[in-house]
């Protein structure tokens, strides 16, 4: 089932915070694009007209995205009538985001509107660089946070700008979709994953993916679909179709580490999955791979 998600759409929205996340959710397939706003047409920070914007809705359907995208000039764009009609429709959203009900994404400036309609008091949460300042004096409750490409707490996340919300719509994918989704559109985007958020779990999914050599992803791809295996070097280079001693030198060249190393990192990550979960240590360490949890520490000792 598609997941709604609704862009607020205003006079200056910025065109990459706009169409960035947008085209990264479309491309993956499983979300449903709505664009709204209190004026049936505005004008992009690039001179290009968006149109045929849906009215703002009374209510947005259980389980939706909201996404406030950052805009021009918002000292300007959102001190306006027409922001102004929308921050008193964010505010109504309230309930619904602390309830968590519907998820609240703000990208680059979008954090100060919805910071002006009360959603972002007592959240953790970060803008573009060039505004913080801005948000933290403006919103006291909000606990902002400098130099992230992305934060997340509970239902509400926010991004520096302005490629950032890209980041943060691939990890939109990865947390409703898995890893994989995200790993797919990023690729077809051409685009490199950056670590952002607090969800340290997705690092060895994720983090290592940032380069286009098919023979390295055919073994990621391996060793991602079955960590808990036993992986061999050589078996995993002669399933990538490849030498074991060229694919150490390309894991060393695009990746800056070790076959070995990856797998472990994967074997971590399942671990930490598993106890977050609820599992015991020992059995999520033997559920991951490793043969008791003294070896699962270890291993996580080594990559603190």
């Amino acid at each position: 089932m598609q997941r709604n998600v609704y862009f607020v759409t205003l006079p200056g929205v910025m065109s990459l915070d706009l169409t960035g996340p947008a085209e990264a959710l479309r491309l993956s397939g499983q979300f449903r694009l709505h664009y709204i706003g209190p004026q049936p047409e505005v004008m992009m920070s690039t001179g290009l007209m968006v149109s045929h914007l849906q009215p703002l809705p009374q209510s947005l359907p259980e389980g939706s995205i909201l996404i406030m995208p950052g805009v021009a000039e918002s000292a300007e764009n959102f001190s306006s009538m027409v922001a102004q009609t929308t921050c008193d429709w964010l505010h109504q959203q309230k309930s619904a985001i602390e309830a968590g009900n519907l998820t609240l994404v703000c990208i680059c400036s979008g954090s100060l509107l919805a910071g002006k309609a009360g959603l972002l008091d007592g959240y953790q949460c970060t803008t573009h660089h060039d505004v913080i300042g801005q948000l933290r004096q403006q919103v006291p409750a909000a606990q902002v946070k400098d130099n992230r490409i992305f934060v997340e707490d509970r239902s509400v996340l926010t991004s520096a700008g302005i490629s950032a919300g890209i980041d943060l719509a691939l990890h939109l994918i990865a947390t409703h979709l898995g890893p994989q989704a995200a790993l797919d559109v990023a690729r077809e985007m051409v685009v490199y994953f950056r670590r952002g958020g607090d969800d340290p779990q997705l690092s060895p999914w994720l983090r290592y993916r940032n380069h286009l050599h098919p023979a390295v992803h055919r073994a990621q791809n391996l060793m991602a679909a079955e960590p808990e295996s036993a992986w061999q070097v050589e078996e995993v280079a002669a399933r990538a179709h490849i030498s074991a001693r060229h694919l150490t030198r390309l894991f060393r060249q695009h990746l800056g580490i070790s076959v070995r190393d990856y797998h472990e990192q994967l074997r971590i990550a399942v671990a930490q999955q598993r106890l977050q979960q609820g599992s015991g240590i020992e059995k999520a360490a033997l559920a991951a791979g490793f043969s008791s949890a003294r070896q699962l520490r270890r291993a996580q000792e080594r990559w603190r």
